[in-house]
């Protein structure tokens, strides 16, 4: 079964098996809520059934919620939401939007099951504005017999998880990507950690302008 089937099978039951994460999404909640404004345009990708679109969009002038998969966004526009959020289906690697459309964009618990999240991390770059924020929460991983066992349990409903990160090695993979991170902390249970991650595009030229020889050596 490829991926996108397997979210358009699980769509209908995805809502009543993510209100077991409650607690979680509300942890995420509050971590993105103060960055937002009411003048900012959002852009999410693999938003599911809204989890996090719904409760966040009233904050913000508009959010465009995407999903590669069309049962997804199907069942998430049966959610009551603003006027302001609005869904369609996307491909997160092929975005249709112009350059420096946005002023965030949130790829929440999505990065370490998509087989090239480069590309994923690479629209978000392109879309977002000089400044804007990338928040992306991710489940992360640890190397022990439980870590193992999950993956096995994951993979016997065809869920497929493509990257097997640890806090550290998330963060390092979007810097490596060019975003500045400047917050993080993990949420969840010690068996399955999120890394709530909240990054800035701060373009190359952006750094060196702000490099003076006063305060170089304190960097």
């Amino acid at each position: 079964m490829d991926d996108k089937r397997f979210w358009d099978r699980y769509s209908k039951n995805y809502s009543a098996l993510m209100r077991r994460s409650e607690r979680m999404y509300l942890q995420i909640h509050k971590a993105i809520r103060p960055f937002l404004k009411r003048d900012m345009d959002v852009l999410e990708l693999a938003c599911g059934t809204g989890q996090l679109s719904v409760p966040l969009s009233p904050y913000v002038r508009a959010w465009e919620a995407t999903d590669f998969s069309p049962e997804m966004v199907k069942q998430a526009k049966k959610q009551l939401h603003t006027s302001r959020l609005h869904f369609s289906v996307q491909d997160a690697t092929k975005l249709p939007y112009g350059p420096e459309s946005f002023d965030a964009v949130v790829i929440s618990n999505a990065l370490h099951i998509m087989p090239q999240p480069e590309k994923a991390l690479s629209e978000a770059w392109r879309v977002l504005k000089p400044g804007g924020f990338l928040f992306a929460p991710t489940f992360v991983w640890g190397n022990g017999r439980w870590a193992g066992f999950r993956l096995w349990v994951m993979g016997l409903s065809g869920f497929h998880v493509y990257h097997r990160w640890n806090a550290g090695e998330l963060m390092a993979y979007l810097s490596e990507r060019k975003y500045a991170i400047i917050h993080h902390q993990l949420l969840g249970s010690k068996y399955a950690p999120l890394c709530c991650l909240i990054a800035r595009k701060i373009p190359p030229e952006s750094v060196q302008h702000s490099k003076t020889p006063g305060n170089a050596g304190q960097e």
